[in-house]
């Protein structure tokens, strides 16, 4: 059952209930009422009934001492047993108002009943005139009897005259009180059913202002409405409604934007691929000098400078590819050999390099140009700046998870601050640009990108003696939308 039918039936139980009070409390004081009326009567009727019982059993015995037959005799018998009784039921009124009167009128029916059986007697023993003067005592008693019912009836209206007066003014005040009631009752159930209305009627105005506010296209307005009902559920749905609409308008807004921004890109890409077309041109011409340079040396007999040619040129074409297309570690290796051998053969001996390598874990996938740029900031940082040169190593390890590259320096290693600017992504200023054009910052980047996750590279260096960067790749590349 809901709410609202909630309240309508407790309405309706509440104005059955008073209605019912009222109902139980007249029927109480009118059977109240009634009782003292019925008492007052019956005593009224049993006082009656004396008198009516004594004068029948007068009648009956003057029947039989008349014409003395069984029949008679039956009748008279019961006349007595109705006195009998009327006295059992007048015996109950004695109170203390009345105690010596009563008590006199118990002696007059007792007197009349043994009167009655004395001249009954006298006439069996066919003594007709004692029977006679027996009978004409009864009749006496009898006519004292109803002189005295008389008196008694009398001494019971002055008596209860005061209990007469006391209901007709309980009667009128129940007719006040009724009168009252109904107001107070009217009065209660005005105020009822005006709480009651309120508290629908004023959810429902909340509700239809709100209605008429989204319908202005006031979407960022909240939808409260203060109820324990129905109409409560509904403005909570109409609210989340709202909200799906503003985020909807929200969305198709961004969208417009984005797809306003993409329309500008897609005219600065165009612009980009026209200059990167341009700018391919002096490379391309300078890997194709290189080549020819490389085998006119080796004619010529300079196989040293021809190798260098070579290394140059493979390098170049290398770095002639997007850097963000993936390559296998083998490929990496490869590249970083060919630079490694040009470095030799700038620093000569200064500069010493140490591989130690698994050869089972060149199969990897690892971004384009990401090993070029860490192991020439360590010759930037570690050769350049000593007379003496330094040394390098590389290691490549398998683990359960992960390959493990670590390339490290006995070079001037690195401040804790400026690790946390490239490990932030944050090249600054202070960075030295690779001949790549890509700096440590950028690879670190693309790492994280790549791989989908922060704790791919770290850095552990101590100024004075050297840098170690270790890099995590993991066997199982995180895809792009997975947890």
């Amino acid at each position: 059952m809901n709410r609202i039918q909630k309240k309508i039936w407790s309405l309706a139980i509440v104005v059955l209930f008073i209605m019912a009070i009222i109902w139980i409390a007249l029927t109480y004081y009118n059977q109240q009422t009634q009782d003292q009326y019925n008492d007052i009567l019956q005593r009224y009727l049993s006082l009656n009934e004396v008198t009516s019982a004594s004068q029948n059993l007068i009648t009956d015995l003057n029947d039989y001492l008349l014409q003395p037959s069984e029949e008679n005799l039956n009748q008279l018998k019961e006349s007595k047993a109705s006195v009998q009784d009327a006295k059992v039921e007048v015996l109950i009124l004695k109170n203390e108002d009345n105690e010596f009167a009563m008590a006199n009128y118990m002696n007059l029916i007792d007197n009349l009943l043994e009167t009655t059986d004395r001249s009954l007697m006298y006439q069996l023993q066919k003594e007709n005139e004692a029977s006679t003067n027996e009978f004409s005592e009864a009749t006496r008693i009898s006519n004292y009897i109803s002189e005295t019912t008389l008196t008694l009836i009398d001494t019971e209206l002055k008596t209860y005259e005061l209990l007469y007066r006391n209901v007709i003014e309980q009667s009128d005040e129940l007719k006040k009180l009724g009168i009252w009631l109904l107001l107070l009752i009217t009065f209660l159930l005005l105020l009822m059913t005006y709480w009651f209305s309120k508290s629908i009627t004023r959810p429902v105005q909340k509700l239809t202002e709100s209605a008429n506010e989204l319908a202005k296209g006031r979407f960022d307005l909240p939808i409260k409405v203060e109820s324990n009902d129905e109409i409560s559920f509904l403005a909570e749905t109409f609210d989340r409604m709202r909200i799906n609409i503003n985020n909807l308008i929200v969305e198709i807004q961004e969208k417009a934007q984005l797809e306003h921004e993409l329309q500008q890109n897609k005219l600065l890409l165009k612009e980009s691929q026209l200059k990167i077309l341009q700018n391919q041109i002096n490379p391309h011409f300078l890997f194709n000098t290189l080549n020819i340079m490389s085998k006119k040396a080796y004619l010529e007999g300079a196989e040293e400078t021809s190798d260098l040619l070579v290394s140059v040129a493979s390098l170049l074409r290398y770095n002639l590819k997007r850097s963000d297309k993936p390559v296998t570690l083998y490929e990496e290796v490869v590249v970083l050999r060919q630079y490694m051998e040009i470095q030799k053969a700038r620093f000569t001996e200064r500069l010493h390099l140490h591989m130690d390598i698994d050869e089972s874990c060149l199969g990897m996938q690892i971004p384009g140009l990401t090993l070029q740029p860490i192991i020439e900031n360590a010759v930037i940082h570690t050769i350049e700046p000593s007379e003496d040169g330094g040394n390098i190593w590389f290691r490549i390890s398998e683990g359960m998870d992960l390959i493990t590259i670590e390339i490290e320096d006995d070079g001037q290693g690195m401040a804790q601050e400026k690790i946390l600017q490239i490990l932030s992504g944050d090249s600054g200023t202070t960075e030295k640009s690779s001949s790549t054009g890509i700096g440590f910052s950028n690879v670190v980047k693309r790492l994280r990108l790549f791989y989908g996750q922060d704790d791919v590279i770290g850095i552990q260096s101590i100024e004075g003696q050297g840098t170690n960067v270790v890099l995590k790749i993991p066997k199982q590349r995180r895809q792009e939308g997975d947890d």
